[in-house]
């Protein structure tokens, strides 16, 4: 895998043997990246990457210049290598958390200007997400939360809802407060 822009651009690193997650795909992360190079000035914003697997959207962020970078991943095997990737990285702004994202969410005292989840699309709560993010706060003021999905989902109708924009088999739908 490949950090696509920012500082790090090129910059390769390996989530592993034995990963079995579906990372988000180089063309869905550059055009994600894309829109959110428009809204947001990356130097002034702080990011909870949710169910982060491989570390790479944190990554992305990262290299971009985001000051303040916090991920969850419960398999503490991915975390593992996740940090073996930020010290080789020297990517000292992002903080890695091994545990479950819906605790997480629930009991952060913190809140973000970007929120991104990509949950496993299998996962019985999916819907639950952005309910959650909002009901407990943790979205600041003109913050996104973008969750990734496949086509089983629709959350068009749901408050706080701005758009959805899908490049392949991915599928993210955003929300913003306020």
């Amino acid at each position: 895998m490949r950090i696509i822009s920012g500082k790090l651009k090129g910059k390769q690193f390996h989530p592993g043997k034995g990963f079995r997650d579906r990372p988000t795909t180089d063309f869905a992360k550059e055009a994600l990246f894309n829109i959110l190079n428009n809204y947001f000035d990356f130097e002034n914003v702080s990011v909870l990457d949710l169910f982060s697997g491989t570390g790479s959207i944190s990554f992305e962020f990262a290299s971009r210049g985001c000051p303040s970078v916090e991920l969850v991943e419960l398999n503490s095997k991915y975390v593992s290598v996740i940090e073996k990737s930020i010290r080789k990285m020297e990517l000292e702004q992002i903080s890695p958390y091994s545990g479950d994202a819906f605790s997480f969410i629930r009991n952060t005292p913190s809140s973000y200007d970007i929120i991104f989840a990509d949950p496993p699309h299998s996962m019985e709560r999916l819907e639950d997400i952005p309910g959650m993010v909002f009901e407990h706060g943790i979205l600041n003021e003109g913050g996104w939360l973008i969750l990734e999905h496949d086509k089983r989902y629709d959350f068009s109708t749901l408050p706080c809802f701005r758009e959805t924009r899908r490049y392949g088999n991915v599928i993210f739908s955003v929300f913003e407060k306020g």
